[in-house]
This record gives structure tokens, C-alpha cells and sequence, in this order.
């Protein structure tokens, strides 16, 4: 295969310009300007196009097993790879959860035979998600698992946090810890504001948030391990990573597309298709979240990819379940949210979104170094496209972004070599 004409950029080397990429048995082999094509060699044109790493997420929700009403291995590896992403981490809370190293072989054996992308697993941190009793964390690690997260039920008692860290630590992988204090989120499902008020709801204050992304940030202190800190939404949560970071602490953070694109106000206008948790947040959360990602406080850009039911999200307000689908909306939102206002650069945008994220769970991807797996993303920066809920591989339909504009479209996925995604069509069933 050869990749001709693009804008390669590479913030894990550093390369960029305007170069052809040669693959061959899977894995890059050459790069240089106007490569000579092969005999029987397959062309990808990418004139006019960004050739960056194959986009990496390490915070996505395929509902599988259990939920596959609302998404399933490969639904949601086909909603991956038409958003540009060859490598995601599904999160723990699926039915049964992967708490025993029999769940992960599983789940890594149903991933290789359905899905076109790479899938990674966390294991829990609790069994059955319950913060009570650790897992064995050593077992996981040998399945196969890439970090450890409760994810959606966050862990309350701190000593286990400590322990859990510790046990992590030894292992070389990071605690991924969804946070909200849950005395103060129980019984709310919106930011604690004006649109709360509107809406006659008790509000979440960030303070929930913020109390355990502190506790946190002081746990890897004292332990001296890898805390990574999920959905960063709260102005007061990005100064408390950034203070952390500051003395040295090992805390990573993430934020979604959602909480640097809208705010609270969203409510108001999209009910429970913003709906989500931690929730919208204030015009001034969003402007430090997205000062949070410009100058590194706020390490990666993950989706939270949530997919729900068309049915589940029409119950209302106070019934639907919180999330939101973000896999093909996410590189658009980036380009156009981030990039297009100077924000961030395309490298930077581009190392958020790739290496970085990888780097966090401890995988070799997210780059276009020789020798390393040609898992490789093609989009068109200047391409505005329109979201259309309809057109989604995902099986869910719930965003808020439904007929937003966005500049930055996904023009062809490939993975280990293999074009997976091409011109809006899946065209590899399997990875």
C-alpha cells in the first residue's frame, strides 16, 4: 500500500510534511516525497488531506456483553473507524463486568474475531463495580487489561483508592478514576445553575468533582503511582491537576468534546441529549477546560462514547440515562472547536487525540514510527460536513450535535494495513 500526496503529521516523531508512506505486511515501512508505486501495489490518494496517526480513545462504553440493545464489539468498532479511531479502551461497566481474568480472554476473542479496530479492555477496580473489594489486579494485568477503572460508579473509600493505586502501580498500569463525590451527586442530573433553576431540578455543584479529583491527585501523591483523572469538567478540577502536575505528581486528564464545545445551556435546547455525567458546566468551566488542554494540564481527548436507546433517551429529563455518542463526532469537534480558533495546533490536536492517550494506558500506538503497525487515519481538514444522527454506525442516536456543522471529515481508516473505513463505508468487516 501507499499513502500519496498528504500532510503527514506525526507528534510522536515529530515528522511532518508532505510525504508518501509505503506499507507492507502490516507495518510502515518508508516515507519520502513522490514514492515510486510498485508493482500491484495499491494506491491511497491523500492530496488536500492530514495523513496523521490512527486516533486513539482510551474512554469508550460498547455495552458489550449485557447492553448490546444499545451497542455491541461491532457496532461500536464500526462507529470507531469512521470517526478515524484504530485503538479505543472500553470501560467496566457491561454485564457481567470484567472482573476475572475468564471475562477478559472473552472479551479479547469475541474483539478479534467482530471487530474491524483494535479493542483494550479495563478491568475493574472493584468486583461487580461495588467499592467494596478489590479485584486481583495481577490476573487482570496477565488477561490482558490495560488499566483499572470503575468507571460510571466511582470509588468512594479512599483507603481502597490507596490500595488500588499502590496494586496498580506495582503493575505498571494507571487507576482511571471517574470522580464525583456520590453524597453530593446522588439525586442530580444537571450542573447546579441557572438552567438547573430553569429547569426546576436540584443541581450537581463542580464541587462534587472537585473533591474527589483533589483526594485523588493526593492519593498518587502519597503513593507515588499513576492516577489518570476522567471527563475533567469543573474550572476548579483543571487548577487542582494543574498545582498536582506542578509538584510532580503522576496524574494524567482527559476531556471530552462535550465539555469543551457546550455548556449547561444545552439543556434548555437539547433535554436529555445533553444529559450526561459529570454534566454541562458553565461558560467559564468550558473556557478553562479548553485552557486545560492548551497548555497540557489536560492531557488527552477522550469521547465517553455513550450509546443509548432512541427509547431510553425520549423517558425525560429525570429518567433518561446519562451520555452521549461521540466516536464520529469527535475529530470535527476538535478541528472545528480547537484547531480552527487557534486553540491548539493540528500537532497538538493530533498528539491529544493519538500517542498521548496511548502513551496514559501503555500502548504502542498512535504513530507512524517505521516498523510500528500501519494504523493510520486520513481526513480532509478543510471538509464541512453536517451531523446527521441517521448516518451513524454507532447504534445510538443521542447527541446534541445533530445538525452542527463541523469542519474536519474522516476520509479513510487503516488498521494493521488494512483499509477498514473508506469514503463512508466500512469496507473490512473484520480486523
Amino acid at each position: 500500500m501507499l499513502i500519496q500526496g498528504g500532510l503527514v503529521l506525526d507528534p510522536a516523531t515529530g515528522r511532518q510534511g508532505q510525504l508518501d508512506i509505503r506499507v507492507k505486511e502490516g507495518k510502515i515501512t518508508e516515507f519520502g516525497p513522490n514514492l515510486a508505486v510498485s508493482p500491484g501495489e495499491t494506491t491511497v490518494p491523500a492530496h488536500g488531506c492530514i495523513v496523521a496517526p490512527g486516533l486513539v480513545d482510551i474512554h469508550v462504553h460498547f455495552r458489550d456483553p449485557g447492553l448490546t440493545h444499545k451497542e455491541d464489539l461491532i457496532s461500536g468498532s464500526h462507529a470507531a473507524a469512521a470517526g478515524g479511531f484504530t485503538t479505543v479502551v472500553c470501560m467496566a461497566n457491561t454485564n457481567p463486568v470484567p472482573d476475572l481474568p475468564e471475562r477478559v480472554h472473552e472479551f479479547y476473542n469475541r474483539a478479534a474475531r467482530e471487530a474491524v479496530i483494535n479493542l483494550y479492555t479495563v478491568g475493574s477496580v472493584t468486583y461487580n463495580l461495588e467499592g467494596k473489594q478489590l479485584t486481583d489486579f495481577a490476573a487482570l494485568k496477565k488477561a490482558g487489561v490495560v488499566g483499572f477503572s470503575d468507571d460510571g460508579n466511582p470509588v468512594d473509600n479512599p483507603a481502597l483508592v490507596r490500595h488500588a493505586l499502590e496494586q496498580a502501580g506495582a503493575l505498571g498500569l494507571p487507576v482511571i478514576n471517574h470522580c464525583g463525590e456520590l453524597a453530593l451527586v446522588a439525586d442530580t442530573i444537571v450542573n447546579e445553575g441557572p438552567a438547573a433553576k430553569s429547569l426546576g431540578l436540584k443541581g450537581m455543584p463542580t464541587t462534587a468533582e472537585d473533591i474527589h479529583v483533589a483526594r485523588d491527585v493526593h492519593l498518587a501523591e502519597l503513593t507515588g503511582q499513576h492516577v489518570h483523572i476522567q471527563h475533567v469538567s469543573s474550572a476548579t478540577a483543571v487548577s487542582i491537576i494543574r498545582e498536582a502536575k506542578a509538584r510532580g505528581v503522576k496524574v494524567t486528564a482527559e476531556a471530552g468534546p462535550h465539555h469543551f464545545t457546550l455548556t449547561d445551556a444545552a439543556l434548555l435546547e437539547y433535554g436529555p441529549n445533553a444529559k450526561m455525567n459529570p454534566p454541562l458546566r458553565t461558560p467559564a468551566d468550558v473556557a478553562a477546560v479548553r485552557q486545560g488542554l492548551a497548555d497540557g494540564t489536560l492531557d488527552a481527548i477522550a469521547t465517553d462514547h455513550a450509546p443509548h436507546t432512541v427509547e431510553e433517551k425520549a423517558q425525560g429529563l429525570l429518567e433518561a440515562p446519562c451520555g452521549i455518542v461521540g466516536l464520529e463526532t469527535a475529530l470535527g469537534l476538535v478541528w472545528t472547536e480547537l484547531v480552527k480558533p487557534g486553540i491548539l495546533t493540528p500537532m497538538q490536536a493530533i498528539a491529544k487525540l493519538t500517542y498521548i492517550p496511548a502513551n496514559i494506558v501503555g500502548l504502542n500506538k498512535g504513530t507512524l514510527a517505521p516498523g510500528t503497525a500501519a494504523d493510520i487515519t486520513v481526513f480532509d481538514p478543510t471538509s464541512v460536513w453536517e451531523v446527521q444522527p441517521e448516518k451513524f454506525f454507532s447504534k445510538g442516536r443521542n447527541t446534541p450535535f445533530t445538525g452542527r456543522r463541523l469542519t474536519g471529515k474522516v476520509i479513510c481508516t487503516i488498521v494493521g494495513g488494512r483499509t477498514v473505513f473508506q469514503n463512508g463505508n466500512i469496507v473490512s468487516p473484520v480486523h
